[in-house]
């Protein structure tokens, strides 16, 4: 549990970071402009990065998960309710 707090913050830390620092990124001379729409679109694909990589990971997971517990594994054993038959 505390595992996936942590990494729940570490996303949040991704996501919020470089918001705030393209929100407070105008300079203060005058003649200094920030194009908002180059800084979006780095936005969107840093997230869209995190995006990928944690659906890879999950997905991952899933595959891993499924060939290890599928019936046909011979390393497969059954629990104790499934010996004595009560669900």
């Amino acid at each position: 549990m505390k595992a996936i707090i942590g990494l729940g913050m570490v996303l949040g830390l991704l996501m919020i970071l470089p918001a705030i620092q393209y929100a407070l990124a105008a300079g203060d001379e005058p003649g200094e402009y920030l194009d908002r729409r180059v800084e979006i679109w780095g936005l969107f694909y840093r997230l869209m990065i995190v995006a990928f990589t944690v659906g890879t990971v999950v997905s991952g997971m899933i595959v891993w998960l499924v060939l290890r517990f599928r019936e046909s594994n011979p390393k497969a054993k059954p629990t104790e309710y499934e010996e004595a038959g009560t669900w």
